[in-house]
């Protein structure tokens, strides 16, 4: 849009005054496109959005908490980072941070400060009660200090940033820099800065950034030549720019505040208004301002009549008495309910994410739109919905359930060929494809998760039958049968229980943790399928259910291998021999070592769903293996941080930063000198075998019952919780100490750039806590527990 049309437009609608420009509207930035765009960092301390009711189960406006907000924002280093607009994975900022002047010289939020982020709405417990901030950053020389007080307006398209900036030593003067990084993609924005408001737009994704009172000036430029951030590098923001004009690229907009002296500070409000015309997004922020900003957040938190996330925390009826189980008063479990909502999208109800963030984003190319986590896994979304049940959500894992079909391979999907039923591997919220390996836990996990909402009483028998017939059916015949695959590049064959990967998304073949999943999808697609009145299926899946689960040593349990006394449960084996030592796939630069080698924590999900009973002679003697720490660090999976046990994926993992270079994955091209870090819900993992396995054993009394669970709180609960970071966020990887980190210098046991928060991380937390306070493991399935681990 040309930005005579912006003006006409605007202006059409009397939604703002004239704009006293600083500066000639003719000067037109210099050096499109500008730098090549980036993502920032995925080590978030902070992700918010609005609560939403559902009406009949959807998202729509007019209900409950009036119209649907479609804003969702992140934190990291101290600044606003990515915040999307529209569905859940379309980012329009990389982020929003100040530069401040000083007597001595230019510092810049998030790389010449520290941080400390803060919920703004607490119990008297200190438990946070919605996810709104307050983030505050401080300079690293003691010169300034900035407070910011973010959240979203329920009832708008619209974010709100409130700041107090405070001059602690010698005079400053504040810029605000704006990054916007418009339609999920860094090069094809336009920028245009007024006194009185910032402007961006591509396509029909539109931004206004309305300040509570003008700029003193305004800029806006391309990034790397006639940016305010280049500009101000010598102290002066004196090269300003009008409009980046008809060139389109990658862009900041620059607003200088009031200059401070000594001991002075400065209150001013923000809010980005979003929309697909820009009058819509002009209106959005006016909206926003109209209403109070303060009357803004406490609708945000559900205060008084207001229904938000005060009425979302007390609908959780599970979440106190869980929380008990914690060891940090309930503060992790409550933040934890938060994020697994917040990354929930706002169109499309029951859609939920692995992460509302870009692995490794500060060196991911923005140039073409990506989702990064924030799309769907059936695999994480199973244990999201589980975790929500456990807290006692009745509506998010319904509408999760009911959602499912969307993302399920039928013959009318788009391009597809071959077998159905199966459950695609990654899609965007709204169903669009992105990647289509098979990967058999994803069908399987469906089943189960339905099978737990028909026994909970959410689904009803009359619901059930017809979820059978369409999606639960489909997803069970193929773990019987499996086919020929016929959709975009994959034209594989796939016989169950060989997967074409498994969940780490690398191999082909028989895994334990792939296998322990379709046994218990199986079992509970029988028992659906019986009540359904289709017995002949129900006998064909539990017969292919038994006959899988007969073969799990005799496929995935090496007596020959070369660790330990060689009787280990393999990561996988590509073949029905896991005593031929044959090589396994290459994966992130990592050489395809002989399976024997590698040992992951996949056979412990054969008890937490009951197709192994704890002391089962192959669990018991796999444990060493896993836990070696003698092992060279290469196949090493157990590393024990500040007391905590902690796992990585498998040996010779590759997903993670470098440890010659210490920069982070794929930097300069995949590399065998890429490290896949420490995995914090295998810890979770771990508490739940332990849990079982005390629940199991009946040898001791009730004392030395609840001696020993509560050992499982102290040792996995509390270390569960030492991975959060300030802003009670659980990553995917934390820091193990191997190799050089000249990067990031983390601490072991800090996040890593991976991904902040991980959906889970958070989930496995609370599966954990429900498991110790139920005294039974949340995600066991009782058939199968009786077919096949009855003592």
């Amino acid at each position: 849009m040309t930005k005579s049309l912006i003006l006409a437009s605007v202006a059409a609608l009397a939604l703002c005054t004239a704009p006293a420009l600083a500066q000639d509207q003719a000067r037109i930035a210099p050096g499109a496109p500008g730098d090549a765009p980036t993502w920032v960092n995925a080590a978030k301390t902070g992700a918010g959005a609005s609560y939403e009711a559902y009406v009949d189960g959807r998202y729509a406006d007019g209900g409950p908490t009036g119209d649907v907000s479609r804003v969702w924002f992140s934190l990291a280093d101290g600044v606003l980072t990515e915040t999307m607009y529209g569905l859940i994975h379309e980012a329009q900022i990389k982020q929003l941070r100040f530069a401040v002047v000083t007597e001595t010289g230019l510092s810049v939020e998030g790389t010449d400060t520290t941080s400390r982020t803060e919920y703004l709405h607490t119990d008297a417990n200190g438990r946070p009660l919605s996810p709104a901030y307050r983030v505050i950053t401080t300079d690293n020389q003691g010169r300034y200090e900035i407070e910011k007080r973010i959240y979203t307006d329920p009832d708008s398209q619209s974010l709100v940033v409130r700041t107090n900036i405070k001059a602690m030593a010698g005079r400053i003067t504040p810029y605000l820099l704006l990054e916007p990084h418009m339609a999920n993609t860094g090069v094809g924005d336009e920028a245009i800065a007024f006194n009185d408001y910032l402007f961006s737009s591509e396509g029909d994704a539109n931004l206004v950034l309305l300040p509570d009172k003008p700029f003193q000036v305004v800029s806006a430029g391309f990034m790397g030549t006639s940016d305010g951030l280049t500009d101000l590098r010598d102290g002066r923001l004196d090269d300003v720019y009008f409009s980046t004009g008809e060139q389109r690229g990658n862009t900041m907009l620059t607003g200088a505040l009031e200059p401070l002296e000594t001991g002075g500070s400065l209150q001013r409000d923000f809010v980005i208004g979003f929309g697909p015309s820009p009058a819509d997004a002009m209106h959005q922020a006016k909206r926003t301002y109209l209403v109070g900003l303060d009357a803004v957040l406490a609708n945000f938190n559900g205060e008084g009549s207001a229904v938000g996330w005060e009425d979302y925390i007390a609908s959780l009826t599970d979440l106190p008495r869980i929380a008990e189980q914690s060891t940090d008063g309930g503060k992790l479990a409550y933040a934890s309910a938060l994020m697994l909502k917040v990354q929930e999208d706002r169109t499309h109800a029951g859609a939920l994410i692995a992460s509302l963030s870009n692995p490794w984003g500060d060196t991911v190319d923005a140039t073409n739109p990506s989702t990064g986590y924030k799309a769907v896994w059936p695999r994480d979304f199973y244990q999201v919905a589980m975790a929500m049940l456990a807290l006692g959500d009745t509506e998010t894992p319904l509408a999760a359930f009911r959602y499912l079909p969307q993302v399920q391979v039928r013959a009318d999907t788009p391009g597809n060929t071959g077998a159905t039923g199966w459950f695609l591997q990654k899609t965007w919220v709204d169903g669009t494809i992105e990647w289509v390996a098979v990967q058999l836990d994803q069908t399987a996990m469906p089943i189960m998760l339905g099978y737990k909402l028909w026994k909970a009483g959410l689904v009803s028998d009359a619901e059930m039958a017809g979820m059978y017939t369409r999606m639960i059916k489909p997803a069970a015949d193929f773990l019987v049968e499996g086919g020929k695959l016929g959709l975009n590049w994959n034209d594989r064959t796939v016989t169950p229980p060989w997967t074409q990967q498994e969940r780490w998304e690398e191999q082909e073949g028989y895994s334990p943790s792939t296998t322990a999943a379709v046994v218990a999808g199986l079992v509970t697609a029988a028992e659906i399928a019986r009540a359904s009145g289709d017995t002949a299926s129900a006998d064909r899946y539990l017969a292919t259910a038994d006959d899988y689960a007969g073969k799990i040593e005799s496929r995935m349990f090496t007596t020959e291998g070369s660790l330990g006394d060689g009787k280990y449960f393999v990561r996988i084996t590509r073949n029905e021999d896991p005593n031929d030592r044959a090589p396994i796939g290459e994966a992130n630069a990592q050489q395809g070592l002989p399976e024997d080698q590698i040992v992951d924590g996949g056979f412990l999900e054969l008890v937490r769903y009951g197709v192994r009973p704890p002391y089962a002679s192959s669990i018991v003697a796999t444990l060493p293996e896993y836990d070696d720490q003698t092992r060279e660090d290469r196949l090493r999976v157990r590393y024990d941080l500040n007391g905590v046990p902690a796992w990585r994926r498998y040996g010779n993992d590759g997903y993670g930063e470098n440890v010659e270079t210490g920069n982070g994955y794929g930097v300069g091209g995949m590399t065998p000198g890429q490290r896949g870090r420490v995995w914090p819900f295998f810890t979770g993992e771990r508490g739940h075998y332990d849990l079982a396995a005390v629940l199991a054993d009946t040898s001791g009394n009730e004392g030395w019952r609840e001696s020993s669970l509560n050992g499982i709180r102290l040792l996995y609960v509390r270390g569960m919780e030492s991975f959060a970071n300030g802003g009670l966020l659980l990553p995917e990887q934390v820091w193990d100490g191997v190799g050089n980190d000249t990067a990031y210098d983390y601490k072991p046991g800090q996040g890593t750039n991976s991904a902040t928060p991980l959906a889970w991380t958070h989930a496995e937390y609370i599966k954990l806590l429900r498991s110790l306070a139920d005294r039974k493991v949340w995600d066991r399935y009782d058939p199968v527990a009786e077919r096949y681990s009855a003592e």
